[in-house]
């Protein structure tokens, strides 16, 4: 069996991600394992759109910003002991950008959440998790969520 010396936990949807980023880190300190947490905002959306380019950069400039926040708060009520967590916020196609950096990073295990998805979540997230798990180049851990946001 394989050692696992670096772990990577998906954010899909910040206020979903509470659960993986803990078991991320309950992991990592077992394995003395380093911990990445990715973030994706898809963009790909946006393409197509004729939007003036100052609204579109002044908006994602904002969403970046919130989400690195929620992010912070989540992984600082996580974080305890020696374990050093590397937070990545990238723009672009999810699966696209969680592979290349798994790739990368030669990650050993990837924790996503196993959800039932809602309609939004539908919409935000499709298929990613489908498309990741067939293409994954190492190990993963699945955890499952409630569809309510955990409170803090």
């Amino acid at each position: 069996m394989e050692d696992i010396r670096r772990i990577l936990a998906v954010s899909w949807m910040t206020q979903y991600c509470r659960r993986t980023v803990h078991y991320a880190v309950s992991l990592a300190e077992k394995y003395d394992a380093e911990l990445s947490v990715i973030h994706v905002v898809d963009t790909l959306w946006l393409q197509s759109w004729n939007l003036p380019m100052m609204s579109m950069a002044e908006e994602s400039r904002k969403d970046m910003e919130r989400i690195k926040a929620e992010l912070d708060n989540i992984i600082g009520g996580e974080t305890k002991g020696d374990v050093k967590i590397k937070k990545i916020i990238k723009e672009g196609d999810a699966v696209e950008e969680i592979l290349k950096f798994i790739g990368e990073e030669k990650i050993d295990l990837v924790i996503l959440r196993a959800h039932e998805k809602s309609r939004i979540e539908s919409f935000l997230v499709g298929g990613s998790n489908d498309a990741i798990i067939r293409k994954m180049p190492c190990s993963i851990f699945l955890v499952k969520n409630e569809l309510e946001p955990e409170a803090a």
